[in-house]
């Protein structure tokens, strides 16, 4: 949609742009970038038409002129993903493009358990969807958190929810809901500490039984160069 609505503003399609990340659909981004590539000044006024133009759930927040030295992929120092998530009674159904639902109890003293043993610098294969030779599966989380949600709210919310968070330099194609599915097996007595610290460890082949998480949860939180 981005490059649409550029090619809108502009009248052409005389340029390029590259995104910091990628989601799934579904997958909801509170901070995101992209970079823009082209032999030309921007005109005037681009920055208000483009944030008229842009769809509804797409707001420009600021543009940088960078120098040709920057990358918007290799330039990324950290990123921050939450999965916001509630559990137990069914919520209102308007709340579920923004919040994942699970019916069953979470044990949460194993989920922070499971949290401790994702930190640090792990073979994450386990955790890797469609896995290729040249994928660099060695991974460092720097932070995993889990902590109930107060930021994220509205009228048609549960009375609680929560969210987890890690924070990286990168992350293999569908890492974090797959982390997230297994600290739900985790939590809900379908998957041992044993099995999870091996995974890490070793890499060991779920035979497709790792859960991956419901996408609607999902947030790019935030996006550090």
């Amino acid at each position: 949609m981005v490059d649409r609505t550029l090619k809108f503003v502009f009248q052409h399609d005389r340029f390029k742009t590259l995104g910091a990340s990628r989601t799934d659909a579904m997958v909801s981004a509170n901070d995101s970038a992209f970079e823009l590539f082209m032999n030309e000044e921007l005109p005037e006024n681009f920055e208000a038409d483009l944030q008229r133009n842009l769809p509804l759930d797409i707001r420009l927040e600021s543009i940088e002129r960078v120098d040709e030295h920057f990358n918007i992929i290799q330039s990324v120092t950290s990123k921050t993903y939450r999965y916001y998530f509630c559990f137990g009674e069914k919520p209102n159904p308007i709340s579920a493009s923004v919040l994942a639902w699970y019916p069953e109890e979470w044990d949460l003293n194993l989920l922070w358990q499971g949290l401790e043993r994702l930190e640090g610098t792990h073979n994450f294969k386990s955790f890797c969807t469609q896995p290729k030779e040249t994928t660099e599966y060695i991974r460092t989380i720097d932070q995993a958190v889990f902590a109930e949600n107060n930021e994220l709210t509205a009228s048609f919310f549960p009375e609680k929810s929560y969210f987890l968070e890690f924070k990286s330099k990168g992350f293999v194609r569908n890492q974090v809901r797959l982390m997230v599915g297994a600290l739900y097996m985790l939590a809900t007595n379908r998957l041992t500490l044993e099995k999870l610290e091996y995974a890490l460890e070793y890499h060991y082949d779920f035979n497709n039984q790792l859960i991956i998480a419901h996408a609607s949860g999902l947030h790019l939180h935030s996006i550090d160069f």
